[in-house]
């Protein structure tokens, strides 16, 4: 969603409810190992008795010396193979949970295949799945199954609302919109065809670009002005229809309910289940033809649509554990490091492939799926994220910030633009006034007298006079900042117009 949105992140990324947390420790703490395993050898001594698969998968990583250049072999091979896999493990995760797994239907999505699940109320920081929210509008979601026969997207007329339907592959590639800017604000329906479809669909329904995979996602976002339009907002939402086509026309069709999904493999209960469950969804969702060179190397490991990791010598398996051990912390990094965009005054302003990063397997893995989800094309919304001050230091949670857009700067977007601060988990940040982001709706702002506006950015209120415009930040730990821009003009596609840095103050 980066929006990145509402997640249920793998649980070898965030420990989610009832799973156990060890192996999730044990695989940060193997990561941090493998990046720097000076300043970590006596952790990854501990970790081979917590764990002693794994104890085996680091022991290279404590002596220097290997044992089996399969093991090292794999271990090398299989990085590339996590990188290139991780959207298929991660959304094997998110589907599983989204519609098998009620936890809390109102804010975290629920629903059966090929059925929406509708955010009730705004997101808060009681929603703890990370994934970057937006606190602007409401969420719809949908996991959809095209293996067997399109499936007809509806909506009402919007009238000047903004809104949009993100069309996900399994991947976390979009292949197309529905929405204000693509397909218009009056009533329509349209369909969502699967890969290698033969046939023709009904009259008044349009065809999209054909889905790259069986599965896909389906990710709504309807604007809400505020909690007094959050009614009207559910109004709409119940009018979205999801329906197959062999039901589609019939008066009251009643959409099967399904929750039959793969479900993942823990690294809690098996070191190999990421491999497992990456060879199931490969099988599951075919890769394209052009990718077979690659996978043709992968399967060299036990990597690949079907096969059996398990069939592979313990040396091999030994260097994957470690490959899937380290590759989320790797990607972590990566997101962390800013190297994937372009940076004016701190903001990271993403390259003109973002949400379709495609054969860019690193990007795909970190920029797309595990930072949000899905990640919006720019044409659609531009988000910037800045980490850092204006001097090029690491926000802190004990600093104070101001942000201040010239009258003749501020964010240009056609729809809206909004301020939101997360916290290190990629969560909202609990605060007392309840606030999370602060953008062009925000009521009561104070303007400056030439026209201009200045956010306050800090843990703790900046004064009465200054309330409203006060951006809450973390009280602890790092945190940053992401700058969302609805329907942006070009001079932020091209990064002409450049966000004014985050000035430390105190």
């Amino acid at each position: 969603m980066t929006d990145s949105e509402p997640s249920q992140r793998p649980a070898w990324w965030r420990i989610p409810e009832g799973v156990a947390g060890t192996a999730v420790a044990v695989a940060r703490a193997a990561g941090r190992a493998a990046l720097r395993p000076r300043a970590t050898i006596d952790r990854a001594r501990r970790l081979s008795t917590m764990v002693p698969a794994l104890g085996q998968a680091v022991k290279p990583i404590l002596t220097g010396r290997m044992d089996d250049w399969r093991a090292e072999y794999a271990y090398t091979l299989g990085e590339q193979a996590f990188v290139y896999g991780f959207p298929y493990i991660y959304n094997a995760q998110l589907r599983h949970d989204w519609v098998t797994q009620p936890r809390n239907p109102s804010t975290v999505p629920y629903a059966p295949v090929n059925h929406f699940w509708h955010a009730e109320r705004l997101l808060d920081a009681t929603y703890r799945d990370g994934g970057c929210p937006n606190s602007d509008t409401l969420y719809s979601a949908a996991w959809v199954s095209l293996g067997h026969e399109p499936v007809i997207l509806c909506h009402p007329d919007m009238d000047d609302r903004y809104f949009t339907f993100e069309l996900v592959g399994i991947t976390s590639d979009n292949f197309d919109y529905v929405g204000q800017r693509t397909t218009g604000s009056g009533a329509g329906s349209f369909g969502l065809v699967g890969p290698d479809w033969q046939g023709t669909l009904p009259a008044g329904v349009r065809q999209l670009v054909e889905a790259p995979s069986p599965w896909v996602l389906v990710l709504g976002r309807t604007l809400v002005s505020g909690p007094d339009d959050v009614p009207r907002v559910r109004e709409l939402q119940e009018q979205y229809r999801l329906t197959p086509l062999s039901l589609y026309g019939e008066r009251d069709a009643k959409v099967p309910e399904s929750r039959d999904v793969l479900k993942p493999i823990a690294p809690a209960e098996d070191p190999l289940g990421p491999w497992k469950t990456l060879n199931a969804m490969l099988a599951e969702n075919p890769p394209p033809s052009h990718h077979d060179v690659l996978l043709q190397q992968f399967a060299q490991i036990g990597v690949g649509p079907g096969l059996d990791v398990e069939a592979q010598p313990e040396p091999v398996k030994q260097g994957l554990i470690r490959a899937a051990a380290v590759g989320t912390p790797l990607l972590r990094q990566q997101i962390l490091s800013g190297d994937w965009a372009h940076l004016v005054n701190g903001w990271r302003y993403p390259p003109p492939q973002m949400g379709r990063f495609g054969d860019d397997f690193l990007r795909r893995a970190a920029d797309q799926a595990l930072l949000g989800i899905a990640a919006n094309d720019p044409a659609e919304a531009v988000y910037l994220l800045n980490f850092e001050d204006a001097d090029g230091n690491k926000l802190a949670c004990y600093g104070r910030y101001r942000l201040r857009f010239p009258s003749d700067a501020l964010p240009p977007a056609d729809a809206f633009w909004s301020l939101t601060a997360y916290g290190e988990d990629m969560n909202l940040i609990p605060n007392p006034a309840d606030r999370y982001s602060i953008g062009d709706r925000t009521p009561g702002l104070q303007w400056d007298t030439d026209g201009g506006l200045t956010i306050h950015l800090q843990s703790d209120m900046p004064g009465q006079d200054r309330e409203a415009n006060w951006l809450p930040t973390a009280k602890g730990g790092t945190w940053f900042v992401a700058l969302r821009m609805y329907r942006p003009r070009p001079e932020v596609i091209d990064a002409t117009w450049e966000c004014p840095p985050l000035t430390r103050v105190a």
